[in-house]
């Protein structure tokens, strides 16, 4: 997949950051932070870049991918604040306090153009799976809310696996029943996301598809454009 991002390089004191955002905003696409559930609702073309971007996470050790939802199209159904995304590796050591003042320094970007790698993307999901029937297995998903961002921070498996789960909700939302009526289709959840220690209610992030209005003009995978007239009736 070609991606068009902005690239900025703010700096805070000594070090300088790499950050990237789409180009263009995923406008029908949206986040609600998890309070224990959050809900990720999203287009085709939304989940679509989204898979694409966490695979280009995998592979960007040192980049952080920002993609600021909260200015998209307010959807019509779910309960929560509506969040950004932040997907950063773990290695990085980026902390969720460090974030407002990076966001404040993001003026003027450098349109960037990558490609992602799928057949990369799917070794490295394939290894995670590999290693999740482990007992030691740690590789997983941790996150925090704040400054209304929710952060990601992973590995480039954990988040090629990520990429992997969006990509089938991309690809096979538009065939779930209802959504051409409007109705939103549960399509996965978010992978491996770190849960409390001590119990009680999980931690869960749904991804579910759903086209935007009007939804007259949605037409599933293979249906015809127009619907055929009727035969008028004989008088």
């Amino acid at each position: 997949m070609r991606l068009r991002l902005r690239e900025f390089r703010p700096r805070t004191g000594p070090y300088t950051h790499r950050i990237v955002q789409p180009r263009q905003p995923l406008r029908h696409t949206s986040l609600r932070a998890p309070d224990p559930i959050g809900l990720l609702l999203g287009d085709h073309d939304g989940l679509s870049r989204l898979a694409g971007l966490f695979s280009f996470a995998a592979c960007s050790r040192h980049t952080i991918v920002h993609m600021p939802l909260r200015h998209s199209v307010p959807p019509d159904e779910g309960v929560g604040e509506l969040v950004d995304l932040v997907l950063a590796h773990h290695s990085l050591g980026l902390r969720p306090s460090q974030w407002p003042e990076l966001r404040h320094r993001l003026r003027q970007g450098t349109p960037l153009t990558v490609r992602t790698d799928e057949a990369r993307t799917a070794r490295d999901a394939a290894a995670w799976r590999t290693r999740y029937e482990r007992a030691d297995f740690r590789d997983e998903l941790r996150h925090a809310t704040h400054a209304r961002t929710f952060f990601l921070f992973g590995s480039r498996y954990v988040f090629a696996e990520t990429a992997t789960w969006l990509a089938r909700a991309a690809g096979h939302g538009p065939y779930q029943k209802g959504v051409d009526q409007g109705h939103a289709a549960l399509m996965a959840d978010l992978p491996a996301l770190v849960q409390p220690p001590g119990g009680g209610h999980s931690i869960d992030v749904l991804v579910c598809f759903k086209p935007y209005p009007p939804y007259a003009h949605f037409r599933p995978p293979g249906a015809p454009a127009s619907r055929p007239r009727r035969p008028a009736a004989a008088s």
